[in-house]
């Protein structure tokens, strides 16, 4: 629901809520695109009907712009997902958490493997961190995390794995367990799942059987926790740099670092920045 940013997400989603002047889920499907991905599924809920508006085609806009001979904007806005790209949406009627989130979306996603984005976790990278994902997964054949290190004081807040380096200096891992939110003294290491994951479709039959975990909700973690019996998981330690748009901080860090290299007010943000002198 989007507590933490009330006001703002009183009547607009958090996916909503730009980063200078995208938002949020747009660069969660820019990702994918860049990586190969061609069907989107957006598992909504009451009062995201703004998401599936974005991504739709936007008539009197679109005629306006034109109206104008503004060949800039028209572009973007045709543009906002490729011509090759298909856009599906299936709603979660109850929040009963990421699992059953994702159980919503099996109907479309059928027996392939997929990838999971959360927007809220925004990836800086020069490779996509799915498309990394992808280089490690022998194709989709297994399942990958993305995973980086947390500080042991914030084990709470993530999923933990339990795992062991697979080869030295390539960040990959072996899952052999994972647990959700421990507490410190609990945490069987300090990498901590953020919202990347490559998964093979055998992960539903668990997600259907598991019942509720951690806050009454289904979770993905206890599923992926049954799918290490049948097959190997994989945890990747990704290039790039995560910020966390479901936290006020890390919402404004975003903005600030998006804002310094924006192609049309990168140098006029950074030359007020430090004629501030905040740089």
């Amino acid at each position: 629901m989007g507590t933490r940013f009330l006001p703002a997400t009183k009547a607009s989603p958090k996916e909503m809520m730009p980063i200078v002047d995208k938002p949020l889920i747009q660069y969660a499907v820019e990702e994918a695109v860049a990586a190969g991905f061609t069907d989107m599924i957006f598992v909504t809920g009451r009062g995201k009907r703004a998401i599936e508006d974005h991504f739709d085609k936007a008539f009197e806009l679109e005629a306006e712009l034109a109206r104008r001979g503004d060949r800039r904007l028209l572009h973007m806005v045709r543009n906002i997902v490729p011509r090759h790209v298909t856009c599906s949406y299936v709603r979660q009627s109850e929040a009963l958490g990421l699992g059953h989130a994702i159980l919503c979306a099996q109907p479309l996603v059928g027996d392939e493997p997929f990838a999971v984005v959360l927007a809220d976790d925004l990836i800086d990278a020069k490779r996509p961190v799915l498309q990394q994902l992808l280089d490690v997964s022998k194709g989709g054949e297994r399942s990958v995390l993305a995973v980086e290190k947390v500080a042991k004081s914030a084990t709470r807040q993530y999923g933990i794995v339990k795992a062991a380096r697979v080869s030295p200096g390539q960040g990959l891992h072996r899952v052999s367990g994972i647990v959700e939110k421990p507490a410190p003294s609990a945490a069987p290491s300090r990498l901590g799942v953020v919202g990347r994951y490559l998964l093979t479709p055998r992960i539903f039959t668990y997600l259907r059987h598991i019942g509720s975990g951690a806050g009454g909700e289904i979770q993905l973690t206890d599923g992926i926790a049954k799918l290490l019996i049948d097959e190997d998981v994989f945890a990747f330690e990704f290039n790039g740099v995560r910020h966390d748009c479901g936290s006020k901080l890390g919402y404004a860090i975003a903005n600030l670092e998006y804002a310094r290299k924006h192609m049309d007010i990168g140098k006029d943000f950074h030359k007020y920045m430090v004629k501030k002198g905040y740089f």
